[in-house]
């Protein structure tokens, strides 16, 4: 495997619409007004209890997700990486393979970001493979929980420089494409949403030093998939915190 290179740490822009929490607000009234309507059993010798109050969202830009303590519930794969086809555009691509890790650890490569993952609390590192249906690009994305928003960005930027060191392993799947992971050159980054640092390492399959062109294009598979999976599920907890 060649030296992973990296530059500044790629970057998502952050999508937790206001809107969304304003219609979840909304929804729930709405919930509200109509089960007031709704006339009690008739045999019932008891009125129904009320429901317990929704409480709102925590404060900042990833809501229950900022932080463990408001957002408990365990990640699933199925969660993150549920669909087997992910399309953005023309561009498609195909799961090959996930995989949970029994040790944080056991997911990445190099002392720091272990480090990085053991101050931080991980208890949890779910990655996953996809291969784009012409067969040229391939990459591994790692989903890693950690206790705070601090921890993550810790782990995130942990060995991060001109030639980067510390990185997610990649997960060769055992198609004809996707086994190619991790052989040859790549471009690993990461980003994170709350408490979650996202992982990512993304190659072409023949494993060369990819141009500043093709880093874009590595870069725009990395986002399709990622915006079609990973962020989907954790927006939801930053409006949930995992209990929605």
């Amino acid at each position: 495997m060649g030296p992973v290179r990296t530059g500044p740490l790629w970057r998502r822009p952050l999508v937790l619409v206001l809107a969304g929490l304003a219609l979840i607000g909304a929804l729930f009234a709405g919930l509200w007004v109509a089960a007031s309507r709704e006339e009690p059993p008739r045999a019932a010798p008891k009125p129904s209890p009320t429901p317990p109050p929704v409480s709102p969202a925590p404060g900042g830009k990833y809501g229950y997700a900022g932080s463990r303590t408001t957002d408990k519930t365990p990640l699933t794969a199925t969660e993150l990486f549920g669909q087997k086809k992910v399309t953005a555009g023309s561009r498609s691509y195909l799961r090959t393979k996930v995989n949970k890790e029994k040790k944080c650890a056991d997911g990445v490569s190099g002392e720091k970001i272990t480090k990085a993952l053991k101050d931080g609390g991980c208890t949890q590192l779910i990655r996953a493979s996809y291969k784009d249906t012409k067969g040229k690009i391939i990459g591994s994305i790692g989903v890693a929980n950690v206790k705070t928003t601090t921890a993550a960005k810790k782990v995130a930027s942990a060995g991060g420089g001109k030639e980067r060191q510390d990185f997610l392993k990649p997960l060769p799947g055992t198609d004809d494409i996707s086994k190619f992971l991790g052989t040859g050159d790549a471009y690993a980054g990461g980003w994170i949403h709350g408490h979650y640092t996202i992982l990512l390492w993304f190659q072409f399959k023949d494993g060369h030093n990819p141009s500043k062109t093709e880093l874009k294009r590595l870069y725009q598979a990395a986002l399709d998939i990622t915006e079609k999976t990973v962020f989907p599920a954790l927006d939801t907890r930053s409006l949930t915190g995992g209990h929605g």
